[in-house]
């Protein structure tokens, strides 16, 4: 006797199971009713024959049931039970596995091996249930797991086109910093771009490959481009240290000139040509610039002492300048022209026996005394005028001149009247009144001589 299991007196009813989220696979209703067969057991889904035969009805099947046990003791009904039991059981583990492709994401590869495992079961039944609905469950998760390969692989199609694009932008900025000049701020961003790249996700492996050459070709260019610049400025240091050092011993030859201006002059171009030598090197640099700086400072120490005790000295002759002028300034205005000339010319030689002044005092100071001597011009011209016998005669002459034409077209008028002329009587008024306002001013003129 085979497959004969020994049922419990009462079985539990299996609990429900949760219904999946993606994956819902409808129940078929069951076929119409049998009817019992003599000494057996019948339900819509299954039967028990006279011998225990167990039997599951599959409806559009190949064979109308299929044999799947035998129950040869007991009641028949608790054997179709019992194996109503398997398919619930059979049932539920199909639910958990639509659970697990539908809501846990289960690797594809995983839920093919165990849905392979539940066909077996439907296909080679050991209970009896709606075998067609628990196929098409089966064939739904199928369809369930094909497409999550579908995603799967568009999503990782998706993070290969990111991986990539990743990768490229770290290219392009590698290349495009390349050729930059900022030595330091481009080196440690090429550092970080290493470290970027390490972490970024992987693209294609050969592509990948293609693009690290591009980064470290870009990186290797500005690291060649660094050394060389580097290394020129290494050699124009050194070239300024032998500038420099000429330019020291320039400076410490003129440090005890006396001669201010010109060696003032000479340090501004000491001072220049320092500048365009650029930096030395940094051993040499301070102890050149020290050597250069103590030539600078003893000369201009010098320099600064003297120009002292000359400021001083212009201070006092410019104190004695504006007492001169407040005395010129006393002469104006001019009562008697010939004291004030006098005492004007002992204020001028005096003034010129003082010596330099302040510089931005200079102009103001000169300036009053400057006005003194346009005043004296002034009232030297003005007696000149009053007193000119040429300008004189010349005033009385034009005088006379205007009165004698002035008679004359008189004449001439009173002529036109009489013959009644009036054009000409008109040109006679104008002609005099024309006459005798020049004749006024003339006479105003003469004035100016008495």
């Amino acid at each position: 006797m085979t497959d004969q299991p020994v049922p419990p007196p009462k079985p539990p009813e299996p609990p429900t199971p949760p219904t999946p989220a993606r994956v819902a696979v409808p129940r078929p209703a069951p076929p119409p009713g049998v009817t019992a067969v003599s000494g057996g057991q019948s339900e819509p889904w299954g039967r028990v024959d006279d011998n225990g035969a167990v039997f599951v009805r599959t409806p559009g099947g190949s064979e109308p049931e299929v044999k799947v046990g035998e129950w040869l003791a007991g009641d028949p009904a608790d054997g179709i039970r019992f194996y109503e039991r398997k398919y619930a059981t059979l049932s539920v583990e199909i639910e958990l596995l639509e659970h697990r492709v539908g809501e846990t994401g289960m690797a594809p590869d995983e839920a093919m091996a165990a849905i392979g495992k539940l066909r077996e079961n439907v296909d080679e039944p050991h209970c009896i249930g709606d075998l067609q609905s628990l196929r098409a469950r089966l064939d739904a998760l199928v369809g369930a797991v094909d497409q999550q390969r579908a995603n799967r692989k568009a999503e990782r199609e998706q993070a290969r086109v990111k991986a990539r694009e990743a990768r490229e932008a770290l290219v392009v900025e590698a290349e495009r910093l390349a050729e930059s000049t900022q030595w330091k701020s481009t080196g440690e961003r090429f550092k970080a771009l290493v470290e970027e790249w390490r972490l970024a996700p992987h693209a294609d492996r050969g592509y990948e490959q293609e693009l690290w050459k591009r980064l470290s070709h870009a990186r290797s260019a500005f690291e060649k481009r660094r050394r060389a610049w580097f290394a020129q400025r290494d050699q124009q240091r050194s070239d300024a240290v032998g500038v420099k050092e000429k330019i020291v011993k320039e400076a410490e030859a003129l440090a005890s000139s006396k001669d201010w201006a010109p060696t003032s002059t000479a340090f501004r171009g000491l001072m220049q040509r320092w500048k365009a030598a650029g930096p030395a090197t940094r051993e040499a640099e301070q102890e050149l610039w020290t050597r250069f700086k103590a030539a600078q400072d003893t000369f201009f120490s010098a320099r600064s002492e003297v120009y002292d005790e000359r400021d001083a000295e212009q201070k006092k002759n410019l104190e004695a300048k504006q007492k001169l002028a407040d005395e010129a300034e006393k002469l104006v205005p001019v009562k008697d022209l010939e004291a004030a000339r006098s005492s004007l010319r002992s204020i001028q030689d005096r003034w010129a026996d003082i010596g330099h002044v302040p510089r931005d005092q200079k102009a103001a100071v000169e300036r009053r005394l400057q006005q003194v001597e346009q005043a004296l011009r002034k009232a030297d011209d003005a007696r000149w005028k009053q007193t000119n016998p040429e300008g004189r005669a010349r005033a009385q002459a034009t005088i006379d001149q205007l009165t004698s034409s002035i008679a004359k077209l008189e004449a001439e008028r009173e002529k036109a009247v009489a013959a009644g002329r009036t054009s000409d009587i008109e040109k006679a008024d104008a002609a005099l009144e024309a006459r005798r306002q020049w004749l006024v001013q003339a006479e105003s003129a003469l004035q100016e001589f008495s």
